[in-house]
């Protein structure tokens, strides 16, 4: 289906979005304010593998739609489109749910590879099939057919960033695994971004899986290398 929304409300942008992603095989629905794109979003039943959001518009921004977005659906993915460049901004993006982020001025090469790599991840998330179907560790339990991850039997609100971090996690156990290493895993060998996404992501993660996210028990950080999660003998 490769179906995207497009939100952009500077008509020459969204254009050159619209041409280029069209020209990759997209199916894409363009809107040109944050309202347009929640209203359009419910009508379509959230029949969409992508969304790419502007962040600054007027009204309802990116981060806004993002949020009220993420809440609809953990498998959509999202890439927030920003002049930007300032790290705050990349990182409150990537902490309400956003998947990726591409600053502006970008070339139609990058915009592609950007998207194909989040639509990737959609199609693998909805398309796995396993013949393990549970990873646990600890209190946590991964159920790899449903794509879903308690705690204590509670159910855990996860993206399909989180949780795929989280497999990888589980497949590694008490394994120190570097930051390029979970990169690769996650977004790609062609990622055209920094490392840094995969700490910010880790920091969302232990916001809804540790009992303490600022002195985390089960995702270690590995000084100047990366992260481990700690399997052990943890208490339920």
């Amino acid at each position: 289906m490769k179906k995207i929304l497009v939100c952009e409300d500077e008509d020459v942008i969204r254009e050159f979005v619209v041409i280029n992603l069209k020209r990759a095989g997209y199916d894409v629905v363009d809107v040109n304010c944050g309202e347009e794109a929640i209203k359009v979003f419910d009508q379509m039943n959230g029949n969409f593998d992508v969304a790419l959001l502007d962040i600054m518009m007027p009204g309802i921004d990116g981060f806004q739609v993002c949020k009220k977005l993420r809440e609809r659906s953990s498998k959509l993915g999202i890439i927030m489109l920003s002049a930007k460049t300032q790290e705050m901004d990349k990182v409150s993006g990537l902490m309400i749910g956003a998947d990726d982020y591409i600053t502006k001025p970008f070339s139609p090469s990058e915009l592609v590879a950007r998207v194909d790599a989040i639509y990737r991840r959609v199609c693998m998330t909805n398309s796995k099939k396993e013949d393990i179907q549970f990873l646990k560790s600890g209190p946590f339990t991964l159920n790899l057919k449903s794509r879903t991850i308690f705690k204590n039997e509670e159910p855990l609100d996860l993206t399909q960033v989180e949780y795929q971090i989280i497999e990888y996690f589980l497949r590694n156990q008490n394994i120190a695994l570097d930051r390029q290493s979970i990169l690769n895993q996650i977004w790609g060998e062609s990622y055209y971004g920094d490392d840094k996404i995969v700490d910010v992501n880790i920091r969302r993660i232990r916001m809804k899986i540790e009992d303490e996210p600022s002195n985390p028990r089960y995702i270690l950080t590995i000084w100047g290398f990366g992260y481990k999660w700690e399997a052990g003998n943890q208490d339920n």
